[in-house]
């Protein structure tokens, strides 16, 4: 009985994970670089559906769209602003793609956690429920209606993006844009206006993973340190650049947590995560799918 809760618990929470590092996935997939500002994504998406809800008495279902399009302007603004010099040839200041990136992500997540500590302010707010139910067993299983409804909206835009990938012009663009960007270019394939789309779609995953969260995790303005480094053992896990291997390695690391937090530490949950990501850059660099299995 208690196995099967810790099951379902950690494939829900597999999901919300899914959510948050299929992005990163993306843009590494693209640029070949890691997005170290994308934890703030994930914040930006929960304090806007936390303010708007709460300031402006707005009702949450319509407080999630508002956190996606803020994930989605988060991430056309990063990308028109800050990646293009990656690959448009004009990065200066003497920096090489790697650290251009890593100095410049990593600059932009310290700007905007401060930026929400000063403006904000430093302490947590708790988001309203999308549906206004406790407890309640389904089989075998206790789950919160918060949890569950956010768990079938996170499967549902799971659903959608891997139909937009390979089904839809757009992803059909991605995937060559990932593949060759240079052949992509000379098959007509505009592939600055695809790496802003994926950006964007980034964006609104991980804004939407902090909304759906936000009744849950109580956002302050590092909130999404934790989210990151767990997107960051994802995409590793699931092999660098695969959507797909994401997905899966996802929903691993949810249920592992799970089980190790009741029969080993719940105190260090988070760290089991690190643990994982140590033993597959020992055992199996290429992570679980690997080249093999990019489909970005």
């Amino acid at each position: 009985m208690l196995a099967l809760d810790l099951l379902v618990n950690g494939l829900i929470y597999g999901c919300f994970y899914a959510l948050m590092a299929v992005g990163l996935a993306m843009i590494f997939g693209v640029l070949k670089i890691v997005n170290f500002a994308h934890g703030e994504f994930f914040m930006i998406g929960a304090y806007t559906y936390v303010l708007i809800s709460l300031k402006l008495g707005v009702s949450p279902w319509l407080a999630l769209p508002a956190a996606a399009l803020a994930g989605a302007l988060l991430g056309w603004l990063v990308e028109r602003l800050l990646m293009r010099p990656l690959y448009q040839g004009y990065a200066s200041w003497g920096f090489m793609k790697d650290e251009y990136a890593v100095v410049v992500t990593f600059g932009l997540s310290l700007l905007l956690i401060n930026l929400v500590d000063k403006t904000v302010g430093p302490y947590s707010f708790q988001g309203p429920p999308l549906v206004d139910i406790g407890r309640f067993p389904l089989g075998p299983v206790m789950l919160t209606g918060q949890k569950a409804i956010a768990a079938l909206v996170a499967v549902a835009l799971m659903v959608a993006l891997a139909l937009f990938i390979k089904r839809s012009v757009w992803g059909l663009q991605i995937q060559a844009v990932a593949q060759n960007r240079l052949g992509a270019s000379l098959a007509g394939i505009d592939s600055t206006r695809t790496t802003s789309l994926i950006f964007v779609v980034s964006g609104v995953l991980a804004a939407l993973s902090g909304a759906l969260l936000a009744p849950l995790v109580n956002p302050s303005p590092d909130v999404g340190t934790f989210p990151a480094i767990k997107s960051y053992v994802i995409v590793v896990l699931g092999g660098m650049g695969s959507i797909w291997g994401a997905m899966i390695a996802a929903l691993i690391l949810g249920v592992s947590e799970a089980f190790f937090s009741v029969y080993v530490s719940y105190d260090y949950r988070d760290a089991f995560g690190l643990i994982i990501l140590i033993a597959v850059l020992l055992l199996r660099p290429e992570g679980l799918l690997g080249e093999k299995g990019r489909t970005v």
